[in-house]
């Protein structure tokens, strides 16, 4: 679905040991920068928005 060009670090990732990646789109996809091989996990773009804003509301 993507390629990894499309992903980025995800800037709620606090060091280069616990990374996230994140691929935006109509489905977001998460994975562990380190475990690529492991796939990743899609969200809906609207269950996506809601993670974000929960986070940011915690931050």
């Amino acid at each position: 679905m993507y390629s990894s060009r499309e992903f980025h670090k995800s800037s709620y990732s606090p060091n280069e040991s616990a990374c996230v990646e994140v691929a935006e789109g109509a489905v977001t996809a998460v994975r562990d920068t380190q475990n690529r091989e492991n796939g990743a996990l899609m969200f809906p773009s609207a269950e996506w928005q809601a993670l974000l804003g929960a986070a940011r509301r915690e931050a």
